[in-house]
């Protein structure tokens, strides 16, 4: 059976524990796109960690951890956060790269970075991962497949000439930059092709293998729905598909395996970058009290480290980011930072124009929009620890409850805590 965990919103909702308790059940887990740009925080019987590449599995020793396909494969950040997770006492994790994962390359880190200058003030807010000139040289047909790196070397370096003459047209003309060098280049191949030589596999037939076995396999998504290039809040979204649908594509599996999709739903908003934030608190003491007190020591990139922007629950963008992926059931995060408010906002529509809507528009539209917020009692003390839903307090269970009637989806996991074992199986109402 496939299972896929993927994020309702703006990313940062939780995945990396969701799918690290689900992974206890589970045979695989693959990350299916998406690169170091983003990280899933995961607190366990080991520590404390901040994935980036690997899979949020890797903490058990019956799993297979798998970089499919549609990833942007950081080799040394892989095999750095390899390393870092072994020397903390986990144990040596079971690690398969795809032999058609593309090659995230030094270069591309630094065009995100140069191009972030230039824009200067309408920049992207990127990570400067380099992740969006991955994604156009992927499909621009100009990147590097994991197998490419074994190709004869008179082919490969025919290669890097050709794709070094766009570049360094670019480099030279556009952002006034020092030149790429083709040994260089081809001696960062080789280095990489080395590192990740052991671990090289046809994901696809591994994973029908695993199919005809009966494997419990699991589909880890990064970032949320309104990230995601085609159906996001574009052009502030991230360069691949964040959706469940492509999982079958970025792991290399047929669409029809896929049984469940676990969506994970905040119970506040956050966003790291720019773009459309409806929900979003404006006034900053405000928001720093939510952001200090939020998520597992407070509301901040796992990666860059920068505050993220917060926001009150926003059921009109959760419904739609839900429908999107093709939801079967919600698990419900950080429940328990909001118990200091007497009251707690939900966001239910959007005026736009003059007129309240809850469906959620484009983003021509979603600029201009105003949220409309209906507030429901706090509870007023700390949550952590409770088990059972019906021995939360009853204003905890009522706002879950109204979360679950206005998205529309069941929930039937909620988080009350950081650690692995904080968290609550819930019967939907719905």
């Amino acid at each position: 059976m496939v299972k896929a965990i993927v994020g309702a919103n703006w990313g940062d909702e939780g995945k990396g524990k969701i799918t690290d308790t689900l992974a206890q059940d589970a045979d695989i887990i693959i990350r299916f796109q998406g690169g170091s740009n983003a990280g899933h925080t995961i607190k366990n019987s080991y520590g404390k960690f901040a994935l980036h590449m690997l899979p949020s599995g890797v903490f058990y020793d019956h799993t297979t951890s798998i970089l499919g396909n549609g990833v942007a494969l950081n080799i040394p950040y892989l095999f750095n956060e390899i390393n870092d997770i072994v020397s903390k006492g986990v144990p040596m994790p079971k690690i398969l790269v795809s032999d058609r994962a593309q090659v995230l390359m030094p270069y591309h880190m630094l065009f995100d970075q140069y191009e972030e200058e230039r824009l200067a003030g309408k920049a992207f807010g990127s990570t400067k991962s380099g992740i969006a000139p991955f994604y156009s040289d992927k499909y621009a047909k100009i990147g590097f497949q994991v197998q490419e790196l074994f190709m004869d070397e008179d082919e490969l370096r025919d290669k890097v000439e050709r794709v070094l003459a766009q570049k360094n047209v670019i480099l030279k003309h556009l952002y006034n930059k020092p030149e790429l060098e083709v040994d260089d280049v081809m001696k960062t191949l080789a280095e990489y092709r080395d590192m990740v030589a052991p671990y090289v596999c046809d994901v696809s037939q591994f994973l029908h293998d695993a199919l005809a076995e009966g494997k419990q396999i699991l589909l880890e998504g990064q970032l949320g729905s309104l990230k995601d290039t085609d159906h996001g809040i574009y052009p502030m979204v991230t360069s691949s598909s964040t959706l469940a649908a492509f999982g079958a594509i970025g792991a290399g599996i047929p669409p029809y395996e896929i049984k469940d999709i676990i969506t994970v739903v905040k119970a506040y908003s956050s966003a790291v970058g720019g773009g459309a934030f409806v929900s979003e608190i404006l006034d900053e003491a405000e928001a720093d009290e939510l952001r200090r007190r939020g998520g597992d020591g407070g509301e901040y990139g796992a990666t860059t480290g920068r505050p993220r922007r917060v926001g009150w629950f926003d059921a009109v963008a959760t419904k739609y980011g839900c429908q999107i992926q093709g939801t079967t059931e919600v698990a419900f995060t950080v429940l328990d930072p909001l118990g200091y408010l007497d009251e707690i906002p939900i966001c239910v529509g959007y005026e736009i124009d003059g007129e309240v809507t809850d469906r959620f528009p484009c983003t021509s539209k979603l600029e201009k929009a105003k949220p409309v917020f209906k507030k429901l009692p706090g509870w007023k003390c700390d949550i952590t620890g409770i088990r059972e839903f019906d021995k939360l307090p009853v204003e905890a269970q009522n706002y879950v409850n109204e979360v679950e009637k206005l998205i529309g989806y069941p929930i039937t996991l909620v988080s009350n805590g950081p650690g692995r074992e904080d968290i609550i199986k819930r019967d939907p109402q719905i």
